[in-house]
């Protein structure tokens, strides 16, 4: 049974998270932000786009050079972001509060687009990914790291169940399908690989062509 999340959850949960969520979230997520930061910085480029930037624990894992666009829908967790960002990048860092399902950037904007941990979190994962693909050019990068399940051992995917109802509450989808919300689409996935916590995560790279 399907369970919505609208984004008056999502804003409501984050609000709530958004003082304590480098605590809970930080560690279990690091491994994840880690290899983000290492596929971008490989790739090379130097307009980057991160979906979902939260309060900011992805910003310095990216290549120092790059100009990087950060966006969310929660105030409260983009001022933490913003003290985060270091004076002398105010030029290079730009976060700004918006719906990554009907973002107000021109087509073909980024050179690529890195969405951690936000896929499951988004009501319509769908339009997201439409959105995304709009605003990457063609031929660029999309980085995604995200739970999946059905991934992981069997006491995770009792959890997952037992969580999933809850999904409203908790302002994420803990039943996640892989194949539904990324295998689907019509582009290429470059390659799929085992990270954070036990190997709970995928991290996904997608040259954004059909």
């Amino acid at each position: 049974m399907p369970y919505k999340i609208l984004r008056s959850n999502v804003e409501n949960c984050y609000r709530r998270y958004a003082p304590v969520y480098d605590f809970l979230f930080g560690p279990s997520f690091r491994k994840g932000h880690v290899a983000v930061g290492k596929l971008t910085s490989m790739l090379g480029h130097t307009n980057i786009l991160e979906i979902g930037v939260g309060t900011g624990m992805m910003l310095y894992q990216y290549p120092s050079g790059a100009r990087i666009t950060g966006i969310d829908i929660s105030p409260d967790m983009l001022a933490i972001a913003n003290h985060r960002v270091r004076p002398e990048d105010r030029e290079r860092i730009t976060l700004q509060m918006m719906d990554a399902e009907a973002m107000d950037f021109a087509d073909h904007s980024f050179d690529c687009v890195t969405v951690p941990y936000a896929l499951s979190v988004t009501p319509n994962p769908d339009r997201m990914v439409a959105e995304i693909r709009r605003v990457c050019k063609p031929g660029g990068d999309i980085v995604i790291v995200n739970h999946f399940s059905g991934q992981s051992s069997s006491l995770w995917r009792v959890l997952e169940a037992l969580t999933h109802p809850l999904a409203k509450w908790v302002g994420f989808r803990s039943k996640f399908s892989l194949e539904r919300h990324v295998m689907q689409h019509s582009w290429r996935i470059l390659s799929i690989a085992p990270t954070n916590f036990l190997n709970l995560s995928r991290l996904i790279h997608i040259k954004n062509v059909s």
